[in-house]
């Protein structure tokens, strides 16, 4: 048995690295990150994008469309006027899954106390589970990986991942378990693909 395909879309949020001003961060960050995390073959739809609402909409529903089973974006989340992302992605949800949101405040409070002004939100739209992330490459990685030698541990929210794209219809995800245990019911578990 062969591990699925997944196409998974990832999509930076800034003004400034859309127009040139700086280079983007984002996308490398999560492509690294996902290439590392899981045994699939990926293939990644990236996309960098300015901070308005209709065009991050319309992004997140053109990768939908195009079969990206996880769409994650990055940046855009906080209060400033032109962070819209959260809005946006809601404005395209068929469900709201607020825990994603409230795992990825948590870790981040380990950190910093301007966690708590993060907006991040999730939502599966058709057979999609999209997810706002933070902007910061290393907070993009220990958002999707937690903290595991903390004291509790504190899981990563990729850890559900997997298991949410099972429920939604999507391929089977297949993590690395030295970066991040995907944690699905026994009776969920396929048998180790070769």
């Amino acid at each position: 048995m062969q591990h699925d395909p997944v196409k998974i879309g990832i999509v930076s949020i800034s003004d400034r690295a859309s127009s040139g001003v700086y280079e983007d961060k984002g996308l490398p960050a999560l492509q690294a990150w996902l290439a590392r995390a899981l045994k699939n073959p990926i293939t990644f739809e990236p996309r960098l994008i300015p901070d308005e609402q209709a065009r991050i909409s319309a992004t997140l529903v053109e990768l939908c469309d195009a079969g990206c089973a996880l769409v994650l974006t990055t940046g855009g989340t906080g209060p400033a006027p032109r962070d819209v992302t959260p809005e946006a992605t809601l404005a395209v949800a068929d469900k709201v899954m607020p825990g994603f949101g409230e795992q990825m405040r948590q870790i981040s409070l380990a950190f910093v106390p301007t966690a708590i002004l993060s907006r991040q939100v999730a939502v599966v739209r058709g057979q999609s589970l999209i997810i706002n992330l933070p902007g910061q490459p290393k907070s993009i990685a220990e958002t999707l990986e937690g903290l595991p030698n903390a004291t509790p541990p504190v899981h990563g929210i990729f850890a559900a991942v997997p298991y949410c794209i099972d429920l939604i219809g999507g391929p089977y995800l297949e993590t690395d378990a030295a970066v991040c245990k995907a944690f699905r019911p026994k009776s969920a578990v396929r048998p180790a693909a070769t």
